[in-house]
């Protein structure tokens, strides 16, 4: 966990907020995972799910009927006897 002593305090779980332009940027220190959002409240949520995703702890693979309604037949969805790209392992 990320910690910060800036007021002599330990601070777990830090996270820094600042504005740019017209954005809101949200940090997690810890892991570096950085979004943007419109609002300040969007940045944050942003980042919870970014953080989650980093983390391995969100999301999951799509159910067939899922597959279908995006016009793709799970039968036909394989990568054979290729190797994923390193970003899908």
């Amino acid at each position: 966990m990320a910690t910060s002593t800036w007021d002599g305090d330990n601070h777990e779980d830090e996270i820094r907020l600042w504005r740019e332009d017209d954005w809101w940027i949200a940090k997690d220190v810890e892991t570096g995972v950085t979004t943007q959002g419109s609002s300040r409240a969007a940045a944050l949520e942003n980042l919870d799910d970014a953080v989650a995703l980093h983390m391995g702890t969100d999301g999951r693979e799509p159910t067939n009927e899922e597959l279908r309604e995006m016009g793709i037949d799970p039968e036909d969805n394989t990568t054979g006897d290729q190797t994923p790209p390193d970003v899908l392992k």
